[in-house]
């Protein structure tokens, strides 16, 4: 393995294992997470109808995306994907000020773009 590829590797590795990590240790616990995010969305704009189906799909998401990551395929769409999950979290946690996962979700959306466009050149 070239040394570009390897620094590449090692520069997406924390946030493949954050990712990962957030994905998997939810996903035993899938009803009980999803109970916690609708309940505590219940004082934003957004309905319970949207914020249930996106409750289970989350951690599953958040795993996908971890391990696409740390395999490296198909990067350039894995990080469309991320940035994008990271969008409609910063959406929701804005619908219910909580300005400090705000700032964790722009940290890993600023994150996703360094490495796409290290990627793109």
């Amino acid at each position: 393995m070239d040394t570009k590829k390897l620094n590449f590797f090692f520069l997406r590795l924390p946030l493949a294992i954050s990712l990962l990590g957030h994905g998997l240790v939810r996903l035993p616990k899938l009803q009980a997470f999803s109970e916690w995010m609708v309940g505590s969305m219940e004082k934003s704009v957004l309905p319970a109808a949207l914020v249930t189906p996106f409750s289970y799909a989350l951690p599953i998401i958040e795993a996908a995306i971890g391990l696409l990551l740390l395999i490296g395929f198909q990067l350039r769409y894995t990080f469309y994907a991320g940035l994008a999950l990271m969008s409609i979290l910063i959406l929701g946690s804005s619908s219910i000020e909580n300005w400090g996962a705000i700032e964790a979700q722009l940290i890993h959306a600023v994150y996703f773009a360094v490495l796409l466009w290290w990627h793109e050149k």
